[in-house]
């Protein structure tokens, strides 16, 4: 398989559980790592599509490209190392120095007084990104904006967790992969 598509659950997508080359990788950093890993090992793909859910910050509803990915959560300051940088590691983002920045961690964001330096919040992008990097993967990632990662964000995203669905099929057809 030349492309692999990698989504967190069946629910943000359930009408493309057919597809051969789509892997669930389960919620969270740890999960989504573990998966990419697996497949990219298993089937060495040269691509990997990402497609899910994600908190607007900068961003309204809809299909978002994000080409920039950092990890929300790691938090070493203390050591010497900047916000999100993994200890003795260089740099703190994942991608190319333009485009949309995801900021990825293992915590659902409700709080719009937090201020996160990114333009959408999701819980699997930096650990796939990261994967794809270690393996010289390209990666391409794509998220519909589900909520405003504000105080209603979790009923927000229960009611529209399925929504990007039609958006991902419309970009598998643009990528001629459906």
């Amino acid at each position: 398989m030349n492309d692999l598509v990698l989504i967190a659950i069946r629910e943000e997508a359930p009408d493309l559980a057919y597809m051969m080359n789509l892997f669930y990788t389960g919620v969270g950093k740890v999960n989504a790592a573990i998966t990419a890993g697996e497949v990219i090992a298993k089937y060495q793909p040269q691509r990997v599509i990402n497609f899910g859910t994600a908190g607007g910050i900068t961003v309204g509803t809809g299909l978002h490209q994000c080409t920039q990915f950092v990890q929300r959560d790691m938090s070493c300051e203390g050591l010497g190392f900047d916000p999100g940088q993994t200890p003795f590691e260089s740099g703190v983002v994942i991608g190319s120095s333009s485009g949309l920045t995801c900021s990825t961690g293992d915590s659902f964001v409700m709080n719009p007084q937090l201020h996160i330096p990114a333009d959408l919040v999701d819980m699997e992008a930096y650990a796939i990104a990261k994967a794809c990097e270690k393996y010289h993967v390209e990666f391409l990632c794509f998220k519909y904006v589900s909520d405003q990662a504000n105080a209603t964000a979790d009923t927000d995203w229960r009611n529209s967790v399925a929504q990007g669905q039609s958006h991902y099929v419309n970009k598998l057809k643009e990528l001629n992969l459906l």
